[in-house]
């Protein structure tokens, strides 16, 4: 059987998933609204996906007016809370932030915005946008991720009747499910899911679109879709073991822990996260917080050509992560369950097509690495099957492919957002285009 780590008791569990950031207090919000230079070229809000308009809402903040800083953020943004916990503001609106180029602090906007959000939340979510006349035209939205959330929130306040299509029994897609707990618990999530059915979004669970109804059903019954079916498991390792009991995907593992249950995700004492992704970051970190002895991530190119931010790569060092670079993982070794993982050094040669250098085996490298348990993180694939089924949509590299000014796929009734677009950018990317994809949909319905 798997050799597992030893469990911890509750107290130690929720010590290591609390979270990274604490909330302001309002002293603090207040002091630190009035560092803010309100610059008229607002740099911060050009680096936001979502581009709120970050002088306006902190401005807010110091006159006293919160309400009206998050009436400014939710115009731009329906995942707020989300974002200001797991966005990377730290190459986002904080890099971009004019006090960095004076060797100073940035100004803390994640945590304003998360203190803005709180206030919101905790005032029970008052009406901030007037409900608009309903316009006659109804839209179905496949899947309750950021993009489905964010179209369905700007769908209703533009009239539309809107119903969100859930495969899972709980909604909210990746926010839900998919972000490592010590930066956004399910709760948060699913405040934002409350405001989104707040604005009349009818969200229905546990319905697989293809497989508990057919798409041409849900074509017949809705004037537009939306897709925002984000991405799936992982990508298989291709290689000898891989089907050993104690090899799982990153995704399946996360969302164990996400149910926040610690004492019933087993996880084993030694731990191999194939790929340095943030998503792999997340995998490892989770690992070590529930309790493995040893964890390890392996990665066949350099650490300058790894994807994770940098913040992630020191949160993982700060958790004691191992980091084998320029180490490419060529088999799964055990009988039953896994027991070890043999790898092969490599070397980084010229860049490949897309400029980054790749990797190539050093001959007669080869070492084993004793493990009870494999994760593999090398990305995420979409639902291609599914897709494939849809007429006239058109896929490339596994996304589907939209105009990128309607997010009108090649089905012209179709339109789409979020990762299953771009391959797997951040939350907010998603929400932009779920709130870019319902002005399309209302210019598709009513100005052509």
């Amino acid at each position: 059987m798997i050799n597992i780590a030893p469990k911890l008791s509750d107290q130690e569990y929720e010590k290591n998933f609390a979270e990274l950031h604490s909330p302001m207090s309002k002293n603090s919000a207040i002091a630190e609204s009035n560092r803010c230079l309100y610059c008229y070229d607002s740099p911060c809000t050009k680096a936001c996906p979502t581009y709120i308009d970050i002088p306006a809402f902190i401005k807010k903040i110091a006159t006293g007016n919160l309400k009206g800083s998050a009436k400014t953020i939710l115009e731009s943004n329906w995942i707020a809370l989300t974002c200001a916990k797991a966005c990377p503001v730290q190459v986002l609106c904080e890099g971009a932030c004019v006090f960095n180029e004076k060797g100073e602090k940035p100004i803390e906007i994640g945590r304003l915005q998360r203190f803005v959000m709180d206030k919101y939340f905790e005032d029970g979510m008052p009406k901030l946008f007037p409900p608009a006349a309903k316009n006659g035209k109804n839209v179905g939205i496949i899947g309750s991720g950021p993009a489905g959330l964010a179209c369905g929130a700007e769908l209703a306040l533009l009239g539309f009747d809107v119903t969100i299509y859930e495969a899972k029994e709980i909604p909210g897609g990746l926010d839900t499910w998919g972000v490592a707990p010590y930066k956004v618990r399910q709760s948060d999530s699913l405040k934002e899911v409350k405001l989104v059915e707040s604005f009349g979004v009818k969200i229905i669970t546990k319905t697989r679109i293809g497989k508990y109804i057919s798409f041409e059903k849900l074509s017949a019954k809705h004037d537009a879709i939306f897709i925002g079916i984000g991405l799936g498991e992982s990508f298989d390792l291709k290689i000898e073991g891989e089907d050993l009991k104690g090899v799982v995907g990153a995704l399946e593992f996360i969302e164990e822990v996400k149910k926040e249950k610690w004492s019933s995700v087993n996880v084993g004492k030694r731990v191999a996260v194939i790929g340095a992704g943030n998503t792999s970051i997340d995998a490892a970190t989770e690992a070590k917080r529930l309790g493995a002895e040893q964890v390890m991530i392996i990665y066949r190119r350099s650490r300058s050509e790894m994807p994770a931010y940098e913040f992630e790569f020191e949160l993982a060092q700060q958790d004691g992560v191992i980091f084998y670079f320029q180490t490419n993982p060529v088999r799964v070794i055990g009988n039953s369950f896994v027991e070890g993982i043999e790898c092969q050094k490599m070397q980084m040669i010229e860049p490949d097509e897309k400029g980054r250098r790749r990797p190539k085996p050093i001959p007669n490298s080869e070492f084993v690495i004793p493990v009870d348990m494999v994760i593999k993180a090398i990305g995420q694939q979409t639902n291609i099957s599914f897709l494939e089924s849809i007429p006239n949509l058109k896929i490339e590299n596994g996304m589907i492919v939209v105009d990128l000014e309607t997010y009108q796929t090649g089905n012209t009734k179709v339109f789409a957002g979020g990762d299953c677009i771009n391959g797997g950018k951040e939350v907010v990317n998603a929400a932009y285009d779920g709130k870019r994809a319902a002005h399309g949909i209302y210019k598709y319905l009513f100005e052509e």
